[in-house]
């Protein structure tokens, strides 16, 4: 099995296992991969070769990408005020909490500080989105709400793990205007790639997304930067081609989630070392803590002023509590660059891990909204923007 098709065969096995145990428990696909991935990195002592750092380096990419363009522009735009609000306040706590808490109580070092404090400041649209859709309240006010409150939160995530750890020279220039230039280019080019060509069986307007990503990847290696950076954004940009042709969207995501981001999810997972994990148990639960009492003390009470009724503030804070995608990113990206060593990463990682499943619980089985009044207006949805987020249950 050491050959390249017998790896390959270790891994995407799992990943099919992961794919099963998700459907039939009912959790995130992605949070089943990296527990799956512990295992394996554990007990059979699974380790990721290049070809599988450089797809799971594809998958984060691609992730990012996918996770800007699940955002309705509309909704953003609609409710701008109350997102930029919510999703700041849910940025900036947890990562200055995390980072303070990580330098000065767990003494460890500024850089892997700074990597715990922008690996717990995330809100996991992977996950929010996935309870959205799945309860209906991506189709009310209070979801879109929630929805456009992570991108913003997630944006700050994006910019401070480029902002800290960039190196400025004049190549991180150079990328920074060939990433402008891509963000106004890519909207119209692409819609003219799929009114030209069509929908292809050789799907050329996937391609072209693939070369706008692999592109701005390239110039971010060599300016030393994080090629997930301009993903995200790029994603935004892209966001209503995408929900205009739910194919492209379709195709896309077929790619991603069958075979690229599980080499991604497991290889997050086969890095966790459970001794690592037992041994930091309390820098776990302290960490956790950290990010959870950061994100209530500064969510709920912006959702309160923006007047949404309190049952629906705690769920919003719950949700935005939640964190799976780019805290595993932020993580990996330390150990990946030695800001983190094997056993922070560890820590780290558990912690995301935890606040994908505990937040969503308690907001699921405590907070969660009655749709029906969300829908017919029993209870008025949050509103903003031109007016005010408001509401009332009865």
């Amino acid at each position: 099995m050491n050959t390249t098709y017998g790896i390959a065969t270790l891994w995407v096995g799992l990943a099919f296992l992961a794919s099963v145990v998700s459907i039939r428990v009912g959790l995130s696909v992605a949070l089943v991969e990296i527990l799956v991935g512990v295992a394996g990195g554990n007990l059979l002592g699974m380790a990721p070769t290049d070809w599988i750092t450089f797809l799971a380096g594809v998958g984060s990419i691609l992730l990012t990408f996918l996770a800007g363009t699940e955002i309705d522009p509309v909704s953003l735009r609609r409710f701008l005020a109350p997102s930029l609000a919510i999703g700041a306040i849910g940025f900036t706590l947890p990562f200055i909490g995390a980072w303070m808490f990580a330098l000065d109580v767990l003494h460890w070092a500024l850089h892997a500080s700074q990597i715990a404090g922008i690996a717990l400041s995330t809100t996991s649209v992977a996950v929010v989105y996935a309870v959205m859709v799945e309860t209906g309240l991506n189709r009310t006010d209070l979801g879109k709400l929630i929805l456009t409150a992570c991108f913003i939160c997630d944006i700050g995530t994006v910019g401070a793990l480029g902002i800290v750890f960039a190196n400025y020279n004049s190549l991180l220039i150079a990328f920074g205007i060939a990433c402008v230039l891509a963000l106004l280019v890519l909207p119209r080019s692409l819609r003219l790639v799929i009114r030209v060509l069509g929908h292809a069986m050789s799907e050329p307007e996937v391609k072209f997304v693939f070369l706008f990503l692999f592109g701005l990847g390239a110039l971010a290696t060599a300016a030393q930067s994080e090629a997930v950076l301009p993903a995200y954004l790029l994603g935004l940009v892209a966001a209503a081609t995408f929900h205009e042709d739910p194919r492209l969207a379709g195709r896309v995501r077929g790619i991603a989630f069958s075979f690229l981001t599980p080499f991604f999810f497991l290889k997050a997972g086969t890095l966790i070392v459970l001794k690592a994990v037992i041994t930091g148990i309390g820098s776990i639960a302290l960490l956790f803590g950290v990010k959870v009492g950061a994100k209530i003390l500064g969510v709920y009470p912006t959702t309160v002023v923006f007047r949404v009724p309190r049952h629906e503030a705690w769920y919003t804070t719950m949700m935005m509590s939640t964190g799976l995608t780019f805290g595993s990113i932020s993580a990996l990206f330390g150990l990946t660059h030695g800001y983190i060593d094997r056993g922070q990463y560890s820590v780290l990682v558990t912690v995301v891990v935890l606040t994908a499943l505990v937040p969503t619980f308690i907001a699921q089985a405590v907070f969660r909204p009655r749709i029906t009044e969300l829908l017919h207006g029993r209870a008025e949805p949050p509103v903003a923007a031109v007016s005010q987020v408001s509401g009332s249950r009865r």
